[in-house]
């Protein structure tokens, strides 16, 4: 089990010990010792796919799709993007480079044109693994318009003036391939070229350390930047991410959250890969209905997502319908807990065991996460403690000393979940990892005599009001106690007087009404007068990322323009 370091001085500084020792070997070795010791259990099952695979036939497709991969001109070090929703494809291909050494470059899948364009340039992807649609994207069209030059000619003979590094693209969906593609059957096709003598041989030159998928950072400002991850990185953090919740090899997890994030890829694939159980995705996109029906017919133990996606399963109307008593476990993440939201998770899905998980994706992701049974309200309140093997501080913004516990700091990690750094481009490595190979991670936090973090806000969140810090968690937190408000949350706009104002951004509960000023005398008494929202905007949505992250630096932009404050 994990635990914390004492420290007599009482500050916020904090290392995971662990009895287990972090694994040395790559994901591909892995993989395939998993593989050796449960051949017939269930590894992935792709319900809106009917897919089904066992172990073995798990590697089976995997290791047709690395010789073919190979075979078509794929070097270790290459760059494999893969642009397309969750499916059995999307894994395949994961386990598929990692065993060939080619680095897997994660494409959101609702990128447009312009940051399509961006990712493929900025890390020299040279083999594209693309869906042919999903929703409002057409992803064939969208990359003809960069690359023309798809629509004519023959796979073998694509090159692209605008994308020139860019050599061979593999469409999921044969029926809309253009002619310049391979389809997918068509690249598998290929696999006879390569025995798996000589697959083994590529397989057994790599090295854990060595870099093996890049992820994409949605950045609130300037252009996303790429996180370079090595098989020692996310190997490990799934293994210990599904340790901390005790998974083998019976357990079942439903995984709705997106595979081209880290939620989905390493919490998700490899923390079931590392164990043993069994990968379920239960769609292509979430579909509230589609994941209880998963988590019903399939008896999972496990269910990960964000708050925004549970509140979805508990009010479908048809939630009592389904049998979730198989469920224990899980992951929530991405944003804060409403307390009353964790109860019915707890009470009404069975899953007593849940844990809260906190991290980036240039650590891997995972930092903290609580223990599977610890309080009610630390799994609200808090982030958990830290993860075996890695080391965190909270320093001053300001001096970059150590604060003393219960006091702010920015939160910095350190130890083997950090990062490579970011794909080619060492300026920002260098502002985001200190010389002592400290991830400065740009939140605030605080630490309690136990060892669990709270996060309390982003660095750049921070409200400056008359010189007086506002943390905008705080506030939220005490909103969240109206009877009337479902959702919050708090930003600073531009302020004459004060240089920033408070304002809140409000959901209602259904069929609850509440005023400005209503909520404001709600305030008064309970929080400082310079803490009292002076804005408020009641909102039916958040802007949010496809992952469930509010996106503040919209609602700041928005509200700047709509208020006329510019």
């Amino acid at each position: 089990m994990t635990r914390q370091d004492a420290h007599k001085d009482h500050n916020s500084y904090v290392s995971g010990i662990s009895d287990t020792p972090l694994k040395g070997q790559t994901i591909g070795d892995c993989f395939d010792e998993t593989v050796a010791r449960f051949p017939n259990g269930d590894a992935l099952l792709s319900l809106h796919q009917g897919l089904r695979y066992t172990w073995r036939e798990l590697r089976d497709a995997v290791d047709t799709a690395a010789r073919s991969l190979i075979a078509l001109g794929v070097k270790k070090g290459d760059r494999v993007g893969i642009w397309s929703p969750n499916c059995a494809e999307w894994t395949i291909t994961q386990f598929a480079t990692a065993k060939i050494g080619a680095i897997l470059v994660n494409i959101n899948p609702s990128y447009r044109t312009h940051e399509l364009e961006y990712a493929l340039r900025q890390s020299g992807t040279s083999t594209l693994i693309l869906q042919g649609a999903f929703k409002s994207s057409d992803y064939v069209a969208t990359l003809a318009e960069l690359a023309p030059e798809l629509r004519d000619g023959a796979p073998s003979t694509f090159s692209s003036a605008k994308l020139p590094e860019l050599e061979r693209v593999i469409c999921l969906d044969g029926d809309r391939a253009l002619t310049g593609m391979f389809s997918w059957e068509s690249m598998l096709a290929h696999a006879d070229e390569v025995s798996a003598e000589h697959l083994a041989e590529v397989q057994a030159t790599l090295q854990f350390d060595e870099p093996i998928n890049i992820q994409y950072t949605s950045g609130t400002t300037g252009a996303p930047k790429g996180a370079t991850l090595s098989h020692h990185n996310i190997l490990n953090n799934g293994f210990f991410v599904a340790r901390t919740m005790g998974f083998t090899e019976k357990d079942r997890l439903v995984i709705p959250v997106p595979l081209y994030h880290c939620f989905g890829m390493v919490m998700g694939n490899l923390g079931c890969v590392t164990h043993g159980a069994t990968m379920i995705y239960p769609g292509d996109g979430f579909e509230p209905e589609a994941t209880l029906r998963a988590v019903s017919e399939e008896k999972a133990t496990a269910l990960y997502g964000v708050p925004t996606m549970f509140i979805a399963e508990l009010e479908h109307p048809d939630f009592s319908r389904f049998d979730l008593s198989h469920l224990r476990t899980g992951i929530m993440a991405g944003s804060i807990c409403p307390i009353e939201v964790m109860r019915q998770v707890i009470d009404k899905m069975h899953m007593e065991d849940v844990t809260i998980c906190y991290g980036m994706t240039e650590t891997s992701p995972v930092s903290f996460q609580t223990q599977t049974d610890a309080p009610l309200e630390k799994r609200v309140t808090t982030v958990g403690t830290i993860h075996p093997h890695l080391e965190v501080k909270l320093v001053s913004p300001e001096t970059g000393a150590v604060v003393p516990r219960g006091e702010t700091g920015e939160l910095c990690t350190r130890g083997y979940s950090v990062m490579l750094g970011y794909w080619n481009n060492q300026e920002a490595t260098n502002k985001a990892i200190d010389e002592a190979r400290w991830m400065h991670t740009g939140d605030l936090a605080t630490m309690d005599d136990e060892g669990y973090v709270a996060i309390v806000g982003r660095i750049k969140d921070m409200i400056i009001r008359g010189g007086e810090n506002i943390y905008p968690r705080e506030i939220e937190d005490f909103l969240y106690t109206h009877p009337a408000i479902s959702d919050v949350q708090v930003i600073g706009v531009p302020d004459e007087k004060y240089g920033e104002e408070v304002m809140a951004w409000v959901k209602l509960s259904d069929g609850q009404q509440l005023t400005a000023d209503e909520l404001k005398e709600f305030c008064k008494g309970q929080i400082a007068h310079y803490k009292i929202p002076r804005y408020v905007k009641f909102v039916d949505e958040f802007p949010m990322t496809v992952t469930g992250k509010i996106q503040k630096f919209k609602m700041r932009e928005e509200a700047t323009h709509e208020l006329g404050l510019a």
